[in-house]
C-alpha cells in the first residue's frame, strides 16, 4: 500500500511540474470557492478547496507568505485538497484599504507585502480564530483544524499555535519562532517545521527554538531539507525549479503527509 501511495505521489508531483501555478489551479476537478467572513469590521476573502471524498475529513487553515494570497498559495490549498483534506486560505490583506480588498488588487507584489508587515498582531490573530470558527462548522469536517503557514504565514502560524489550543497541529515551513517564553508556554499541539538547507536566515533561530520548546515540555519536530532554498514549497514547484528545491519540496510534501497518517 506504502508503495502504491508514493507512485501515486510521485505521479502527481510530475504532472504538477510542467504547469504554472494558475494552470493548476484552471485544472484542478475540485471544487473551488470564495467564502466572505466578517472579521476586524471588514469582509474577509477565503479562498475554499473540498478534496473529492465520500467522508468527512480534517480541514487545514493556510497561511500565504509575505505577499499576500498569491495563485501559489491558493494552489497549495488545491493540492491539500487532492491529498484529501478540506482547506481554507484567508486572504489576510483583505480591504486593507478600500481600494484593495484581495491580495490581487495591490498595484504589485511589494506594496502588498508593504502592508502585510503594518497589520496588527491582535487583528491577525483574530482573522485567524474567525476562520477557525468557520473551519470547525463545515458539515463535510470532521471538526478537526490544522494549521499550515509558508515564510511569514509559517510564523504565523507558530505564533498562532500560542493563541489557539483548540488546533489539532501547526505546520510550519520556513518561519520564525515567537521569542518570548511566556509566549511558547501556552502552546499545547504538536509543532512540526519544515526548512530548506540553504537557509540561514532563518535555520539560525532553530536551536533557540528547540532549547525554549524541549525546556518547556512543548512538542517540536522539524526536518532541513538539503540544498532547498528559502521558499523551496513555491519554487520549487515552478516549471523552472531547480533540482534541490524540487527535491526539497516532494519530500517536505511526503513527510507532511506522513505525518498526518
Amino acid at each position: 500500500m506504502k508503495l502504491i501511495v508514493n507512485l501515486l505521489t510521485f505521479v502527481f508531483f510530475i504532472a504538477a511540474y510542467s504547469q504554472t501555478d494558475l494552470e493548476v489551479l484552471e485544472n484542478s476537478p475540485r471544487h473551488q470557492e470564495w467564502v466572505e467572513l466578517e472579521s476586524n469590521g471588514r469582509n474577509l476573502h477565503n479562498f475554499v478547496v473540498y478534496p473529492e471524498v465520500s467522508e468527512k475529513v480534517k480541514v487545514f487553515i493556510v497561511i500565504h507568505e509575505n505577499r499576500g494570497l498569491n495563485d501559489w498559495a491558493r494552489r497549495f490549498a488545491d493540492e491539500l485538497a487532492e491529498n484529501g483534506f478540506i482547506a481554507i486560505a484567508p486572504d489576510l490583506l483583505s480591504y486593507t484599504n478600500p481600494e484593495t480588498p484581495k491580495t490581487s488588487d495591490f498595484e504589485n507584489s511589494d506594496a502588498a507585502r508593504t502592508a502585510l508587515y503594518n497589520l496588527d498582531p491582535n487583528a491577525i490573530t483574530t482573522d485567524l480564530n474567525t476562520v477557525f470558527e468557520y473551519a470547525k462548522s463545515i458539515a463535510a469536517g470532521t471538526g478537526e483544524v490544522s494549521v499550515v503557514g509558508f515564510c511569514w504565514g509559517g510564523s504565523q502560524s507558530f505564533r498562532y499555535a500560542t493563541n489557539n489550543p483548540e488546533l489539532d497541529e501547526a505546520f510550519v515551513f520556513y518561519g520564525t519562532a515567537p521569542t518570548d517564553t511566556k509566549d511558547l508556554v501556552q502552546i499545547e499541539i504538536p509543532v512540526y517545521g519544515f526548512y530548506g538547507g540553504n537557509d540561514a536566515r532563518v535555520n539560525s533561530t532553530i536551536p533557540e527554538t528547540e532549547e525554549q520548546m524541549n525546556s518547556l515540555g512543548k512538542f517540536y519536530s522539524y526536518n532541513i531539507y538539503k540544498g532547498g532554498g528559502h521558499g523551496f514549497m513555491r519554487s520549487g514547484a515552478q516549471p523552472e525549479a531547480s533540482d534541490d528545491n524540487k527535491s526539497a519540496r516532494t519530500q517536505a510534501w511526503e513527510d507532511m503527509l506522513e505525518i498526518l497518517k
